[in-house]
């Protein structure tokens, strides 16, 4: 049958202002081949709860040749649309292989109903998502686990004469540890799901608007992928002993083909560059146990914003030996809680773990919240007890996670990468020349406080920052630039379509202020504890009742530079408190630090 574009919506009855748009789109993306792209639309939060602007896809695929295999399915929400349009497309009894990238819901939410509809269908994919997926559909199924350098053929496509072989690579922690990549001989096209993927839900199939969709493939890169630079890596030498790429069908947003070279040497040269030197953190996690990934996420996140060197381990997934060199090779290790009651193969990689643990790393623990863990003081004690330098105080989760407890994740990572930085960071700031630095410290500037609050469906997230290098970009419409250092906090509420608000202190009345927000917060702290505030006066975060004046603004562009973001806002809104005061000026004697 011929595919053709196909639009259809479900959600709340129309006119119901919080209907969601889901829809779908059914298109031929190369010879014998459609993909079925589930948009969803309005969809904010994902994963470790990072928020999103642009929606975003799920992305599936049909490729015929004598038999015929399905590349992924879709989210459970899609049920009622996406099964009826692949039944459009083809028999389900006449799909011989589910081909499946990795079992996270968003990619295999109906896999259970795959199988109703065609028993005899075999499940291919990696013997570590075959595992999980035997404990997720609940329901005996034909499979086969492949890895690195294995093929299935599905023969040649009578019609078109073209032979459609598979080749897998597997791609571990990319970006869970069931990954693998499937490559089509005969189309050139390499199906990657998460990989080099992006949350960006729009009608365009392929990447025709690089400008559009740049912003938040670099920003999926750094949530999900940076903190696997090195399997990022390892995944790509794979790539590279294949032939020719033609397209890389992501799991999400627009397919890439028209600037494949572009977002292959981004990926490539980020992940370099987070995988320079040798000092890193190892962050452990127990794949699909309570909210063990999500939060392993959130902590690795945070550390690769210190600029700090980050993996992440999987102890039910990674081999003896694997884990070993992991562990013994990091200058930190973060470990989850695990279940009271593990399973022999889960309790024989903790054991590797704590034997692999070396004296002079820093240690640092947090809660799974999976229902059934060994109490975190229990753990913690036992690894007191091998003489390890704790990095940060346990994260004691005692809800299920809301936006503030990633928050606190993330502000813990940022803290340990700090640590394994600050040797680097030393030795940066006395190798600048002492006559330039000198000089370069005679810039001044006004001083701010750079406050920013979110509100999101599980809660709120909120941050501030002392500020200095603040300026007038623009007359029309008014703009600044704020300069944030990588490692802020306040640096993931400031992205492109965030508001925040940009608080000036008046000269004769900021040093409580300016002291209150430049000490050393821990993480999840309330910035704004005992400070005045008038709630409500901005969109973007509190305003400061001591402040002179504020602004209202909201994120249009970010420009990277080597340790700061640039943020260009749109400024909305401002007021003056007294007309009287002048701005308190921050003057340096140094160019190297704040």
């Amino acid at each position: 049958m011929a595919a053709s574009p196909v639009a259809t919506s479900s959600g709340s009855p129309a006119g119901t202002p919080s209907a969601p748009r889901l829809s779908l789109q059914c298109e031929p993306i190369g010879p014998d081949t459609t993909t079925i792209r589930s948009l969803d639309w309005d969809r904010s939060r994902f994963d470790i709860e990072f928020g999103l602007r642009n929606g975003t896809t799920y992305n599936s695929f049909l490729v015929r040749g004598e038999r015929t295999a399905l590349i992924d399915s879709s989210h459970l929400k899609f049920e009622s649309t996406w099964l009826p349009l692949l039944q459009e497309q083809i028999d389900p009894k006449a799909i011989d292989h589910l081909i499946v990238s990795h079992t996270e819901p968003d990619h295999s939410g109906l896999i259970g109903h795959l199988i109703d509809l065609n028993p005899e269908i075999e499940i291919v994919g990696s013997k570590v998502a075959i595992q999980f997926l035997e404990n997720q559909v609940h329901r005996p199924f034909k499979s086969r686990a492949v890895k690195s350098g294995e093929e299935l053929d599905l023969g040649t496509n009578p019609e078109s004469g073209l032979q459609h072989r598979f080749e897998f690579l597997s791609a571990p922690n990319l970006h869970w540890p069931d990954t693998i990549f499937s490559f089509d001989h005969g189309t050139g096209i390499l199906y990657t799901c998460d990989a080099f993927g992006l949350h960006y839900c729009s009608d365009d199939v392929f990447d025709v608007d690089p400008g559009a969709i740049a912003p938040d493939f670099r920003f999926y890169y750094d949530c999900l992928m940076g903190p696997n630079a090195r399997s990022v890596l390892q995944a790509m030498k794979r790539m590279d002993a294949l032939p020719a790429i033609h397209t890389i069908a992501v799991g999400h947003g627009p397919l890439l083909r028209e600037h494949l070279s572009l977002w292959l040497s981004d990926y490539r040269e980020w992940s370099e560059n987070r995988s320079k030197g040798e000092a890193y953190a190892a962050v452990c996690y127990v794949s699909q146990y309570g909210f063990c990934d999500r939060l392993s996420q959130a902590i690795a996140r945070g550390i690769g914003k210190a600029e700090a060197q980050v993996q992440l381990v999987d102890l039910r997934a990674t081999d003896p030996q694997e884990l070993t060199a992991l562990v013994g090779e990091a200058s930190a290790v973060v470990v989850p809680t695990w279940p009271a009651n593990p399973d022999a193969d889960l309790q024989a990689s903790i054991g590797t773990l704590l034997a692999a643990l070396q004296p002079k790393q820093w240690i640092a623990i947090y809660d799974a919240y999976g229902g059934n863990d060994e109490p975190i003081d229990t753990v913690a004690s036992q690894l007191r007890s091998l003489g390890q330098k704790e990095a940060f105080e346990p994260l004691r989760i005692r809800q299920v996670p809301q936006a503030d407890d990633y928050q606190r994740c993330e502000e813990a990572g940022t803290d340990l990468g700090q640590l394994l930085t600050k040797a680097r960071t030393i030795a940066a700031m006395k190798a600048i020349d002492g006559e330039l630095d000198k000089a370069l410290g005679r810039l001044s500037g006004g001083l701010y406080v750079v406050t920013a609050r979110q509100q999101t469906a599980d809660g709120a997230r909120s941050s501030a920052m002392v500020a200095s290098w603040v300026s007038q970009a623009s007359f029309d419409p008014p703009g600044i630039t704020v300069a944030v250092a990588k490692d802020r906090a306040i640096e993931s509420l400031m992205q492109v379509g965030d508001r925040f608000v940009l608080n000036i202190l008046r000269e004769d009345n900021h040093q409580q202020l300016l002291r209150h927000f430049l000490k050393r917060f821990p993480p999840g702290a309330d910035r704004f504890a005992g400070i005045p505030t008038l709630e409500g006066a901005a969109a973007g975060g509190p305003v400061l009742g001591d402040a002179l004046a504020f602004l209202g603004c909201r994120v249009l562009q970010r420009l990277e530079g080597p340790d700061h973001w640039i943020i260009y806002a749109e400024v909305e809104q401002g007021n003056v408190s007294d007309t009287e005061a002048t701005t308190a000026v921050h003057h340096r004697k140094v160019g190297n630090h704040y």
